[in-house]
């Protein structure tokens, strides 16, 4: 059974750091592109952070550029989202998503909120 397990979310002031992490089961993770969404309330879905297969590519949203670092484990079958210096408009549901080809899977995502 397929599973991407995402947790870590949390309240946190601005300037705050919170770390994501995305549990996979059920399927060859090192072979898939792992990428964090996220989706504030009224907006639509938008891509934070995405990694290669092997870990040697990364890319980032300009908005978290420099804030933001995404990571992952093959052998755990993990990834990360370090997320530094919070700001509110940081503030949504952060979904962790594995592609392949035309093979894709979804994690319930994780709420995120950065209020004072």
């Amino acid at each position: 059974q397929v599973q991407l397990v995402d947790s870590g979310g949390g309240l946190v002031q601005p300037g705050g750091s919170l770390r994501l992490s995305c549990a996979a089961s059920g399927f060859t993770f090192s072979s898939y592109t792992l990428t964090w969404y996220r989706q504030a309330p009224g907006k639509e879905r938008e891509l934070v952070a995405s990694i290669s297969s092997t870990g040697g590519s990364t890319d980032y949203a300009d908005s978290v550029k420099g804030r933001f670092t995404i990571s992952r484990d093959n052998a755990k079958k993990m990834v990360y989202l370090q997320m530094n210096s919070l700001q509110p408009k940081d503030t949504a549901v952060y979904f962790c998503n594995a592609r392949r080809f035309t093979s894709g899977y979804w994690g319930q995502g994780t709420q995120v909120t950065v209020s004072s």
